[in-house]
């Protein structure tokens, strides 16, 4: 049978089913879509690909998903570190976005952050910032698959000035992109504390209608908890509850001030958690207690957050924390397990954005979206578990290939589709624009 591709390689980690390594297999794709994983011997005398790829070192793994960031912030990395979040916030990032934000801010700066997340093994991004639809044209251009958050904030911005102008661009740009195969368009609502109860319930509305998952910063520190409760005796989480919006289909991000009985209330509603560990303990936020809520059956999902607070986009080493990080509040060594971790950073972000049946795993009939990894080098040497290695010893240095349906964005380390020499020029101009303010 004739194909587009073959993969060999020394282990394939398809994550579904669970906790499974095979040896000395390859995967076939064919128009984009992986079509079957068999022993490598047995793909040779069944298929005849277009294109053969050798790996003998590696570990192929499903694409990384990150599943919350501020692609186009990564403009800002290291710009105001060591701050707490609202002196971070109010004096520092709010104000430069008011100076500088725009197209131009947003494609560079897109183009930056996806250039950093192919590198690292990332094929699929959710995305919460202005200016969507550049975010869009560049996931497009790029190659690269992408939740685009339809944002939606009270405060005026370059992109929108009240939250009726956000709710009405997010619709024609939901429109615009329904068709297109790599994007999905989650609502994208800031945070309780930046979002009225009345634009809320016009946006669940208009969720319920188009059937689009909600995306929201819920829970990041104990002083937006403590306030909202001063306000109004609910806590934020207790808010959204009221106003219908936790279900399978609401994606809380950061989450680092629960109860028990949040947990319960989490579990019971089916809502997704994000967890961004690294930002989380920049900021000094706080500990989502990831462990408690895998064991309620809560959908725990990772993303790095952007590199203005992280400051990276690699999700190798955010999935490292995550494990390292919950067996330390949990005082349990054996929670989230390498291959617990590898799973909250592809599987379950797939659950979480809704898009599990095209990606997330090496599943037959998937979309290829695929990261290869060179376990040969000393670093991660000798391998007697290839998951354990990947999330305990290995760097984003170390990822060497990636195909997103099927299309290789990096070989060998290079990217494919991208100039970086004329992005770095980009960005270095930008670097002088935004250190004068």
């Amino acid at each position: 049978m004739k194909v587009e591709l073959l993969i060999h390689a020394r282990w394939i980690i398809p994550v579904e089913p669970q906790s499974v390594t095979y040896e000395n297999h390859a995967l076939v794709i064919n128009k984009g879509r992986i079509i079957d994983l068999l022993p490598s011997p047995e793909a040779e005398q069944k298929y005849q690909a277009n294109t053969v790829e050798q790996r003998d070192n590696h570990a192929l793994i499903p694409g990384l998903i990150n599943s919350h960031t501020h692609a186009s912030m990564s403009l800002m990395r290291g710009i105001a570190d060591d701050l707490p979040l609202q002196d971070w916030l109010q004096n520092h990032i709010w104000p430069l976005e008011k100076k500088w934000v725009s197209e131009a801010f947003v494609k560079d700066g897109t183009d930056l952050a996806i250039a950093e997340m192919i590198r690292g093994g990332t094929t699929c991004f959710n995305d919460m910032y202005f200016f969507p639809e550049i975010t869009a044209q560049r996931v497009i251009q790029q190659g690269i698959r992408a939740s685009i958050g339809l944002i939606l904030i009270e405060f005026p911005s370059a992109w929108a000035e009240n939250s009726e102008a956000y709710l009405h661009k997010g619709q024609a740009l939901y429109q615009q992109l329904r068709e297109q195969p790599l994007i999905t368009t989650p609502f994208a609502p800031h945070a309780p504390y930046t979002v009225t109860d009345d634009s809320l319930i016009k946006m669940h509305q208009l969720a319920k209608l188009h059937r689009l998952p909600i995306h929201m910063h819920v829970h990041e520190t104990a002083h937006e908890v403590q306030e909202q409760q001063q306000k109004t005796g609910q806590t934020p989480l207790q808010r959204l509850h009221h106003l219908g919006l936790l279900s399978p289909d609401f994606i809380a991000v950061h989450m680092t001030q629960l109860t028990d009985e949040d947990i319960t209330l989490l579990a019971e509603t089916g809502t997704h958690i994000v967890h961004c560990p690294e930002s989380n303990l920049k900021l000094a936020s706080g500990f989502c207690p990831v462990a408690k809520c895998l064991d309620a059956g809560i959908n725990v999902a990772i993303g790095t957050d952007g590199a203005a607070s992280n400051n990276d986009l690699d999700m190798l080493g955010e999935m490292r924390t995550a494990a390292l990080l919950a067996k330390g509040i949990a005082g349990n060594p054996s929670v989230v397990p390498a291959t617990t971790a590898l799973e909250m950073a592809t599987i379950n972000g797939a659950k979480a954005l809704g898009i599990d049946h095209e990606t997330g795993s090496l599943s037959i009939s998937k979309a290829a979206d695929v990261t290869a990894i060179d376990l040969s080098q000393l670093e991660t040497q000798p391998v007697y578990e290839a998951i354990s290695q990947i999330v305990y010893a290995a760097s984003r240095q170390q990822v060497s290939d990636v195909w997103v349906a099927g299309k290789q964005l990096l070989k060998q380390g290079q990217l494919t589709l991208m100039d970086t020499a004329e992005l770095k020029a980009n960005i270095s101009e930008w670097q002088k624009r935004l250190k004068t303010i």
